[in-house]
């Protein structure tokens, strides 16, 4: 592991969490909550990069709102916090943290990383950012392909070319195309094949290349940050940022930038016992250890009787009883009751989406 070989890290901590409803709500989504046990996500990935970088190498780009929330988790701590207007996925993140990196004279190789996701497996992962970090050196981007156990339609994949790159790092292939999520048909294929991993959105470039990819496939994005010059730092500068975010579209990374022809990616396959933490079914995936014999995991006052493949959770003073149950979802919170079954989890978007036609935004 080269501890100097990443010179800065920009955590995306934007997302909203809708499918951790609800425990997971707009005013403290999952990034923010210790889904996993201990501290919250957000800083158990900060934590997960000190090995390799300091504190005040690092800079978190999450919400406006979510500001008071993240100063109070990484209190006394000098990450960099910068609050997005209003969320407009990766690309502009990316295209964010690069320019503000650039700012700060980084010139070398910079990780972009999701603020929610697990690492059960921390020296495999740093130790895949730092192959990937001395490959963007020689230019292009970089991802992690996380190295599948098991067909999966809830993750996107990664189709490697079929022979490793002709360059002196060692397990870097170039990227042959990104594959949106599967049916469970064409995953099982994906797995058998070996050739494609799962996208864990992760990425290792230098600025340099990220804004120029950004500018040659997002052009209107590149001006409008571009605007943003010399004005990190400055008190003018949330002011300048929200000009610019009602000037730009929403677009992911994925999308607007790596797939598009011409692109110079490469992929570091990686085990590292990786989650995306995505739907409480992942969730009760990584509890397998506490689950009891007929695979019930219970964070709860609770009684289960006849009840297998289930996953009870409660933060209230009532006891949950559950009687005949398989496979199903309970999740009790001091204002509200979720009942699902587990395989459908990752569909509670559609509940949020529901609370919030009826007016109910109290509940989100």
């Amino acid at each position: 592991m080269d501890n100097n070989v990443i010179e800065c890290a920009v955590v995306m901590a934007g997302g909203s969490g809708t499918r951790f409803w609800p425990m997971s709500r707009v005013c403290k989504p999952k990034q923010f909550l210790p889904v996993t046990g201990g501290e919250s996500l957000l800083v158990q990935t900060c934590n997960r990069l000190n090995p390799l970088l300091g504190d005040d190498r690092m800079v978190a780009i999450l919400g406006e709102g979510h500001l008071p929330e993240a100063k109070a988790c990484l209190a006394d701590r000098p990450i960099r916090l910068i609050g997005e207007p209003v969320g407009r996925n990766t690309a502009p993140c990316i295209a964010l943290g690069a320019l503000y990196a650039r700012s700060r004279g980084v010139q070398g190789a910079i990780a972009f990383l999701p603020a929610d996701h697990h690492t059960g497996d921390q020296k495999a992962f740093l130790d895949a950012l730092c192959t990937a970090a001395h490959k963007s050196l020689s230019g292009g981007i970089v991802t992690l392909g996380i190295v599948p156990d098991r067909p999966d339609t809830g993750y996107g994949y990664i189709r490697r070319e079929s022979s490793a790159a002709s360059d002196p790092v060692d397990g870097v292939f170039r990227v042959a195309e990104f594959v949106e999520k599967p049916d469970l048909d064409h995953a099982r294929r994906y797995v058998a094949s070996g050739e494609y991993y799962w996208n864990a959105g992760v990425f290792v470039a230098t600025a340099e290349s990220i804004l120029r990819e950004v500018e040659r496939h997002l052009p209107a994005l590149h001006r409008n940050l571009s605007r943003l010059e010399g004005a990190f730092g400055g008190e003018d500068f949330a002011r300048r940022l929200e000009e610019v975010y009602e000037s730009i579209e929403g677009i992911s990374f994925d999308y607007g930038v790596m797939e598009k022809p011409g692109v110079e990616g490469y992929v570091v396959p990686c085990r590292c016992d990786w989650s995306d933490v995505g739907s409480w079914a992942s969730l009760y995936a990584l509890r397998s250890a506490s689950q009891d014999a007929d695979g019930n995991h219970i964070d709860a006052d609770a009684v289960l009787i006849d009840c297998r493949g289930s996953f009870v959770q409660a933060a209230g003073k009532k006891i949950v009883a559950c009687l005949g149950l398989e496979d199903i979802l309970v999740v009790d919170t001091p204002d509200a009751l979720l009942v699902a079954r587990l395989d459908r989890s990752q569909d509670i978007r559609r509940i949020v989406d529901a609370i919030k036609s009826k007016g109910k935004d109290a509940f989100l």
